[in-house]
This record gives C-alpha cells, sequence and structure tokens, in this order.
C-alpha cells in the first residue's frame, strides 16, 4: 500500500517506467526553476532516449557544463554541450560561447571545439586551453582553418613533435615546412649549445686550475680575464657550472683578498711604525727641551725637578710600550740614551746634593770653609746646570771669602806642575785662546812662588811660552787671509739683493761667528772697520724682518700665554665626569699648540716654558686621577655584571641589562693602560657568560617552538584527513579545538599564520560539514516517520470527507523524540476539533521557512512570510544560539502537528517540500 500511495502520489517524470519518463520531457517547462531542475535530473537518467529527450528541451550551455561537472558525463549530454558551444544549437552569441570555452578543463570537449567549431575565434580559444603536445599535433595535421593549425604548430616545441609535424602534416605544406626549418634550428642551436657548454666547460676548468694557483703579480689582472671572457659567452649556465664558477670566483677573491689584507697589514704596520718613530722623536725632544730649559735657567727648584721626574717616568712608560711594538731606530735610540744620561746625571747630582744637604747647612752655620769646599765638590754639580738654592749660597759663601794662598807649598807647585801639564796639552791640541788665558795664570803663579823652588820647572814654562808664541804666528798667518775672505764674503753678501730675508741673516750670522772665532789673531783697525761697516748695511737692511719676526715671536708667545690660561683654566674647574681620552688629547693636542708656537723672544722662553711645564705636570696628574677613578667604577661595573650573572631571572632580560652595563663601559672612557685590558677581559667574560647563557636559552625556546609547531602541524594534519561521517562526531572536533588551544601561542612567524589560517580554514570545513550531516541526519529521520505522517493525511482526509474521527497510532517499533511523539499528540488532537482554516497559512509559512533553511529561492507571494520569519529567527539568536538542525527539526515537528490536511493542498506542496528535504538530505563531498 505504501508503495502505491508513493506511485499514485510521485510525478510522471519520476514514473519508473522510461517510457512515461520521456513523454513527460514534453510537458516541463525548462523556463520554470524546478521543472527545469526536473529536466537536468532527467538529462542524467539511465535511458538513452530520456537523457536525449531531456537534452533536446535544454539548451542553456553554462548548466550543461555545471551537469558535466557534477558526475560522469554522458556520451550524449558531451554531444549536445558540444553542439552548443559549437555553434550548432541554440542560438548563444559567439563571446558567452567563447568565455565558456575559457572555462573548461576536458582535454576531449576542448579537442572537439577546436576541430568542429563555427568560428575561428572560438576554435583558437578551444586551442589555447590545451596543454597537451599530442592534442596540438593534432590540431595541426586535422583542423580546418589555416589560422587554427598554424597556431597549434607554433606552440609545438619538442624535437619529437615537430619530427611528427613535418612527416604528418599532410594538408598543410607551410605547417611542415615550418616544423622541418624550426627542427633543424633547434638541432643547430643544440650543436651550438653543446659547443658553447664545451667552451664554458673548458672556461670553468681553467678558473679552477686559476684558483688553486697561489698568487703573483699577474692573478688579479688574469681573474678579471677569465670572468670577462665567462660573461661574454651567449649561453646561460646551469646550475652546477654556476655552482663551480661561483665558488671558484670566491676562491680567487679569497687569494686576492689575502694578498691585499697582508698589503694592508704591511702597510697598517709601516704606518705604525712611523707613527711610533714620530711619536718616540716627539717624547725625546719634548724631554731635550726639559733639560736645556733646566740648563737656561737661574735656579734649579724642587719643582722643576719633580716635574722632570715626572715626564721621565711617562717618557719611559711610553717609549717602553712604543718598543714592545716596533723597535726604535739607532739613531734615535742614541738620543734617548743620550737624554735619559743626562737626566740621570741631574738626578743623581740631586740625590748627592740632598744627602749632603745637612752637612752644607751645619758647613755654613759654622763658617768651616773648608769642608764647604770640599762638600760642594763632592756633590759633582754638572757644569751649565742652574744650580739648586742651597748650592747657590754655598757657592756664593764661597766666592765672597778672599782669595787665600795655598799654606802648603807643595800643594801649590804640584797644582802648578798639573797646569803646565795641561798647557801642554792645549799647545797640542792648537787651543790658542786656553792656552793663553792658562799662560797667563801660569806667569802670575810663577811670579808668586820662590825662584828656588820654580827653577826646576822654569825652563819648561820657557819652552811652552815659546810654543804659544809660535801658534800666535802662525794663527796670524793663516787668520790674515782668512779675514780678507770674511771681509769680501760680508760685503759681497751685502750687496747681494736676490737673498731672502731669511737666508741673508743665516748667512750674516754665521760670517760674525767666523769672525769673532779668529779672535785677535791678525786683527787691524781697517778690516774691523770695513767687517763691521758692511754688518750694519746688513742690519739695517734686515730690520724690516726682523721687526717682522719681533712681531712673529711675540705673536708666538702670546700664543703659549693663551694656551697656558686655557689649560690653566681647565685644570682649575676640571669636570667631574672629565674623559681621560679627553684629556689626553688635549694635553698632545696642546703640546703640538705649543712646539707650532715657536719661536719665542728669549728673555721670556725660560719663564712661559717653566709655566708650561708646571701645567703639563698638573694635567697628567689630572688624567691620572680620572683614569684611576674610571677603573674604579669599571671594577664596580664587573662585580654589577658578577651578581646579574648569580641572579635568577629570565636568559633575555639578563642579557639586556648586560648590554646596558656594556654601554655604560663604553661611556666611562679608559682606566689606565695597564689595567685597561685586565678589566675588559674579565668584564668580556662575564658578559660572553650571559650571552651564552642567552643563546642556550633562545635555542631551548627554540626546540620548544619547534616541537609545538610539529605537533600543532600533525594535528592538522590529523584533522585534514578525518572527515566525520555522523554529527556525533562533533566532540572529536572540540577535543582537537582544545588541543590548539592548549598549544598556543604559537611562535610568530610567516609558518605559525599559515598554519592558523590552515587550522582555521580546516575547522570551519568540518563544523560545517558536521551540520550538513545533522540536517541530513534530521531529514533521514524524516523520510523514517513518513509512513506516520501518510497515515495522518489518510485520517485527514476521511475525516474532512465526512468520514469517523480516527486517532492514528504510533506504529510498532518507532521511537520518537518527544518534540515529534508531541506533534503526533497534537496532530490527532486537531483532528478531533475538526477543520481549521489556518492550516493552509501555517503550512506556507512552514514552506517558507524550510526554504529559507535549504538555501532556496522563496516565490515572491512569499515575500512577506519570509521577512517574518528572518525577523523572528534575528529575534531568536539574540536571545539563543539554534543550530540549523535544530530549527530543521523544529520546522519538521510543526509539519507533523499541522492538520487536519486537505489532500489537495498536501499534493500541491509535497513535491516542494520533497525537493527541500532532498537538498538538505545531501551529503557534502568529503
Amino acid at each position: 500500500m505504501p508503495g502505491l500511495l508513493r506511485r499514485l502520489f510521485a510525478p510522471r517524470w519520476k514514473h519508473p517506467d522510461p517510457e512515461v519518463r520521456r513523454q513527460a520531457v514534453v510537458r516541463l517547462d525548462p523556463s520554470r526553476d524546478d521543472q527545469r531542475h526536473a529536466l537536468e535530473q532527467l538529462a542524467l537518467d539511465p535511458e538513452p532516449a530520456v537523457r536525449e529527450a531531456a537534452l533536446a528541451r535544454l539548451e542553456d550551455p553554462e548548466r550543461m557544463l555545471a551537469l558535466c561537472k557534477a558526475g560522469d558525463a554522458s556520451p550524449e549530454l558531451r554531444r549536445h554541450l558540444v553542439a552548443l558551444l559549437a555553434g550548432r544549437r541554440g542560438a548563444h552569441d559567439l563571446p558567452t560561447r567563447i568565455a565558456l570555452v575559457e572555462r573548461l578543463e576536458d582535454r576531449a570537449l576542448l579537442n572537439e571545439l577546436a576541430l568542429q567549431g563555427d568560428n575561428q575565434q572560438l576554435r583558437l580559444a578551444a586551442l589555447a586551453r590545451l596543454e597537451a603536445e599530442e592534442d596540438l599535433i593534432r590540431q595541426a595535421c586535422d583542423n580546418g582553418i589555416a589560422a587554427v593549425r598554424h597556431a597549434a604548430a607554433a606552440r609545438v616545441e619538442s624535437e619529437a613533435g615537430l619530427s611528427r609535424l613535418a612527416h604528418e602534416a599532410r594538408r598543410d605544406r607551410q605547417v611542415a615546412r615550418k616544423a622541418r626549418e624550426r627542427l633543424n634550428r633547434m638541432r643547430a642551436d643544440a650543436a651550438s649549445l653543446a659547443a658553447a657548454r664545451e667552451r664554458r666547460e673548458a672556461l670553468l676548468e681553467t678558473l679552477e686550475q686559476h684558483a688553486g694557483s697561489p698568487w703573483e703579480p699577474l692573478y688579479a689582472g688574469r681573474f678579471r680575464h677569465l670572468m670577462r671572457e665567462w660573461a661574454k659567452l651567449e649561453d646561460l649556465p646551469d646550475a652546477r657550472q654556476e655552482r663551480r664558477y661561483q665558488d671558484a670566483c670566491l676562491r680567487c677573491r679569497k687569494v686576492i683578498g689575502d694578498h691585499e689584507a697582508q698589503e694592508h697589514a704591511r702597510d697598517a704596520d709601516h704606518r705604525q711604525r712611523e707613527s711610533a718613530d714620530q711619536t718616540r722623536e716627539a717624547l725625546v725632544e719634548a724631554l731635550e727641551e726639559s733639560l736645556e730649559g733646566l740648563q737656561q735657567g737661574d735656579r734649579l727648584t724642587d719643582q722643576d725637578i719633580a716635574s722632570l721626574r715626572a715626564q721621565k717616568r711617562l717618557l719611559a712608560t711610553r717609549w717602553q710600550a712604543l718598543s714592545d711594538q716596533h723597535l726604535a731606530d739607532e739613531a734615535l735610540r742614541d738620543r734617548y740614551d743620550r737624554a735619559l744620561a743626562a737626566y740621570e746625571g741631574i738626578a743623581q747630582a740631586r740625590v748627592r746634593l740632598d744627602e749632603r744637604a745637612e752637612a752644607i747647612e751645619q758647613a755654613l752655620a759654622d763658617g768651616d770653609d773648608q769642608r764647604l769646599q770640599a762638600l760642594v765638590e763632592a756633590c759633582g754639580w754638572p757644569p751649565g746646570l742652574a744650580p739648586a738654592p742651597l748650592l747657590e749660597r754655598a757657592r756664593q759663601r764661597l766666592a765672597a771669602e778672599p782669595a787665600r794662598e795655598d799654606a802648603d807649598l807643595e800643594a801649590r807647585l804640584s797644582r802648578f806642575v798639573e797646569e803646565l801639564d795641561q798647557l801642554e796639552r792645549l799647545l797640542e791640541s792648537g787651543a790658542f785662546k786656553g792656552a793663553s788665558r792658562l799662560h797667563q795664570r801660569l806667569r802670575q803663579q810663577a811670579d808668586r812662588l820662590p825662584q828656588a823652588t820654580l827653577e826646576p820647572h822654569q825652563a819648561r814654562l820657557k819652552r811652552l811660552a815659546a810654543r804659544l808664541a809660535e801658534l800666535r804666528d802662525w794663527r796670524g798667518f793663516v787668520a790674515g787671509p782668512k779675514r780678507d775672505q770674511l771681509c769680501l764674503a760680508i760685503e759681497a753678501l751685502a750687496e747681494e739683493e736676490s737673498a731672502s730675508d731669511q737666508a741673508l741673516d743665516r748667512r750674516h750670522r754665521q760670517l760674525v761667528r767666523e769672525w769673532k772665532a779668529l779672535g785677535d789673531a791678525a786683527a787691524n783697525r781697517e778690516q774691523s772697520a770695513r767687517f763691521r761697516a758692511a754688518s750694519d748695511r746688513i742690519h739695517a737692511r734686515l730690520a724690516p724682518w726682523r721687526e717682522r719676526q719681533q712681531a712673529e715671536r711675540q705673536r708666538n708667545l702670546a700664543g703659549r700665554e693663551a694656551l697656558c690660561e686655557q689649560l690653566e683654566t681647565l685644570l682649575e674647574q676640571p669636570a667631574h665626569e672629565a674623559d681621560p681620552d679627553a684629556l689626553r688629547e688635549i694635553r698632545d693636542r696642546s703640546r703640538e699648540q705649543w712646539r707650532r708656537f715657536a719661536p719665542v723672544p728669549r728673555e721670556q722662553a725660560e719663564p712661559i716654558g717653566r709655566r708650561f711645564g708646571r701645567i703639563r705636570h698638573d694635567l697628567q696628574a689630572l688624567i691620572d686621577r680620572r683614569a684611576r677613578e674610571i677603573a674604579e667604577a669599571k671594577r664596580d661595573l664587573i662585580e654589577q655584571t658578577r651578581e646579574l650573572l648569580a641572579r635568577e631571572m629570565p636568559a633575555a632580560r639578563r642579557a639586556e641589562q648586560a648590554k646596558a652595563l656594556q654601554r655604560r663601559w663604553r661611556d666611562l672612557g679608559r682606566a689606565p693602560k695597564g689595567e685597561e685590558q685586565a678589566l675588559w677581559r674579565e668584564f668580556r667574560s662575564l658578559c660572553d657568560d650571559i650571552f651564552a647563557s642567552r643563546d642556550a636559552a633562545r635555542d631551548d625556546q627554540a626546540q620548544r617552538n619547534q616541537a609545538r609547531l610539529d605537533a600543532m602541524q600533525a594535528l592538522i594534519d590529523r584533522l585534514d584527513s578525518w572527515h566525520p561521517a555522523h554529527s556525533r562526531e562533533a566532540s572529536v572536533l572540540d577535543e582537537a579545538v582544545r588541543e590548539a588551544t592548549a598549544l598556543e601561542p604559537l611562535p610568530s612567524g610567516r609558518r605559525s599564520e599559515g598554519m592558523r589560517r590552515r587550522w582555521t580554514g580546516i575547522v570551519r570545513a568540518r563544523r560545517e560539514r558536521l551540520a550538513r550531516l545533522s540536517l541530513a541526519e534530521e531529514a533521514e529521520r524524516w523520510q523514517a516517520i513518513r509512513p506516520l505522517l501518510n497515515a495522518h493525511l489518510q485520517a485527514d482526509a476521511r475525516c474532512l470527507a465526512g468520514g469517523p474521527v480516527e486517532t492514528v497510532p504510533l506504529p510498532d517499533g518507532l521511537a520518537l523524540p518527544s518534540s515529534l511523539q508531541d506533534a503526533h499528540e497534537r496532530r490527532n488532537a486537531a483532528r478531533q476539533a475538526g477543520a481549521d482554516d489556518a492550516v493552509e497559512e501555517r503550512l506556507a509559512r512552514l514552506r517558507a521557512h524550510l526554504s529559507l533553511l535549504a538555501g532556496g529561492r522563496v516565490n515572491q507571494r512569499d515575500d512577506p512570510l519570509r521577512l517574518a520569519i528572518q525577523v523572528e529567527r534575528l529575534n531568536d539568536s539574540l536571545s539563543q544560539q539554534t543550530s540549523r538542525a535544530e530549527e530543521l527539526h523544529q520546522i519538521l515537528a510543526d509539519l507533523l502537528a499541522t492538520g487536519p490536511m486537505p489532500e489537495g493542498l498536501w499534493e500541491r506542496e509535497v513535491g516542494e517540500l520533497d525537493r527541500m528535504l532532498e537538498s538538505l538530505a545531501e551529503l557534502p563531498p568529503p
């Protein structure tokens, strides 16, 4: 009975008899959506005749294309689609058909359209979608349009394909000819490419051999030549050749770079050596200048000795530091040794004086001149060195005493004999002036000595006097022509106009020195007057230049005084945070400026020199004090770094604090040279430990992040391969979402973003599939209660026909949910109540609601219902979230409860309701 009812109520196009279905095709209108849907289903009918009849009524190529994609297309459907797209059927315009062809993916359809199309553009569009070379060769050989054949032949690229075209393209000789030309050209290009590849290989081998060769003067030139030869090659290298070329170039550049680095190192060493030599020379000149200043002063104070000692200590330290890097040349080393010897002589003399200071004071107080003389001589004060105040007092005391005769005649005679020996040595050396003065002193001593005592030495004194007279005559003989020569030279110099003022002054001074060196030998008034007159003319000529020189000396003196004032201002108010490096630079630059401000007036040279020496000493003391303060500050930083290393905190935070300590270290400046390196080594070692722990923590974090990414990837792959078959499997998705939440947050990066996007898409797809499964299960449940519904419909029909009111019982074995059981009871109760005019309205409302849920089109007459239903759904969603399955369940329950249902009304609506339920029951693809 249910089967009979199903056949009675089913539409004719669903009839089991194929002939009935074929006859029903004629009655279906393709312009109506529901009937067009029926025609589309008949186009997929198992019977070929039904398919042919249905396809003859369908002329929409886009719908036919969709049917081909929906399932296995029948031969009739494919032929009909080709006929529509090729223009043999239907009245579709060309642009529309071309647009559809451009969406095709089926090779067979595209081949048929390229061969059968009614328009060249259509065939070309189909040809453009073909990719297989076999299809292109077929079109180039068999197509009926020459432009299509040529376009297909132009896309054949392989040697085998071109060879087939040359032999099989009998229909078009031009295609065969072009194929043969391209084939010959391809083979020629292959041969040329092989030759070029051989040349490239040979060049590569040469370049690799060059890369393995040691450096020589033409190495870089040959490398550049090989690179130019490589660039001239027309073919492109493959990946292996390019890699070999880059490796060889890297080795060549390394050889060249190593040589250049060695050259730079040698140049840097040479420059460093020159700089060290200049620094050494400056140090030696400074010490020599200080020693010369001590000799030019009036007296030697304790401050002068302290400044000289500090300067010597600094010079020795810097000299040793420079010598550790580069050895000094012999000449500079000799100057340094002489300067140190002069310093040692002064220092030892000072030590000797300090050791005898109390004895000298006691001798001065006692008036013991003999002991005072012995003490002064024992001090061994260097000649030419300014005396100390105590030594100057002793010398003044000894000079104030009247000369006394030697109490001991033997001592006086011994001294006389010694001076005779000294006179003989002076005569032998030709020292006329010293010998003359000593001879006069000996004559005076001879007059005071007794004749009897002097008689053994009298003959020797006379003989030495004769030798002195002979030396005087010889000097006069030599000095006469010399004086004439000097007079001529100075007169010529006075007349010379081309000489510069500086050269004129230098030459004049030299001539004057030579004139004075002659002394009174061969002196006469005429030559003296000539020499003096020429000298006066030169003096008058040099007067403006000397004024300029004097002005320049005054400017230099002003510059030195200004420099001293600036340095004194700096020393009076030193900045607490003064950088020792800046102070060292100030010290060095001030020394350079001091040397540039030279010469100065001679009378002011010594005072300003002593002033600058004191300033340099104070500045060096300030530098040493600031350097020691910086050393203490750096030791404090080292302790802070050590505490930071021992503190428990995140490694990244510890590293940031270590960087802050490093910035403070750089801002402090340099400690004393010997301590700076040791402090830096200790500080750097602690920082290295901190950064090593940070790197280890980063590695651990990276491993954890990688593990989380791998776990997330495994979860994504597992969920991607899972396709739920029942809605009750939603717990699997919820568990996967909880696992993904536990893995968050993922490390930042492109991979994580890609994982999140993929995970979101997979979760959304699985939720949608579960929702569709829920809908499908509700639709299947509805099919299970259709017998109950049919029983209600029959009972309603009998009741409305005037028959007895029946109560439909539940079929045996049918278990209903509470909502459907309640709907069943309400349906029986409604039948008991009698006919209801609102049944049609409720059924229309349920049809509209089901149409909205199925996503189908709503009839225009149901627009007010659609709006009302949408407003209700929106209000319900605000109060509680209802799924589509729950909503469908409620609709079906209301549909079961709606009655009593007139038979005509149900027949009119049941087809639409079944169609919507079938669409809801369709499962999504896995």
